[in-house]
């Protein structure tokens, strides 16, 4: 019964820069390898580009640059999370993706006093896991304060 009062949340994993993230599974639509990727001319400097994936038209957001993690090139082919904001499709590029991790929301942590604020601005705390941290982000919070997501 010491369970009674605790909730479970799931998330879908993703590693970026060598950091776990955790992303609520009710914000994520799919899970793709972005092909076919345009370049957008003057774009800000998150937007990787626009696709179509199967008939709607995809921004991507270097997750690295939103959030201000080391910009060096990712490991292996990359890979996208799909959400969807504001009635707009985007594809959130990560370094792989992980599995599907149901987690008790009362072992969440709140930040780490020490974390970069920005980076603190989008995590909604953090979970200790077998050897390493899964950072939680919040979608909306990802595109707070970028002239794109005004735009959206």
């Amino acid at each position: 019964m010491e369970n009674s009062n605790s909730t479970l949340s799931e998330y879908v994993t993703a590693v970026v820069g060598g950091q776990l993230f955790g992303l609520p599974i009710r914000r994520v639509q799919d899970v793709f390898t972005p092909e076919r990727v345009t370049r957008v001319p003057l774009a800000p400097p998150e937007v990787a580009g626009v696709l179509n994936l199967r008939g709607r038209i995809v921004t991507l957001i270097d997750l690295r640059h939103q959030l201000g993690l080391d910009r060096g090139a990712p490991k292996g082919p990359g890979m996208a999370i799909g959400i969807e904001l504001r009635g707009e499709s985007y594809g959130l590029l990560i370094d792989s993706i992980g599995e599907v991790l149901q987690l008790d929301d009362t072992a969440r942590e709140p930040n780490p006093p020490n974390l970069d604020p920005a980076l603190a601005r989008m995590s909604t705390g953090i979970h200790r896991l077998d050897g390493q941290l899964l950072m939680v982000l919040e979608v909306d919070r990802l595109f707070e304060g970028t002239g794109h997501a005004q735009a959206a």
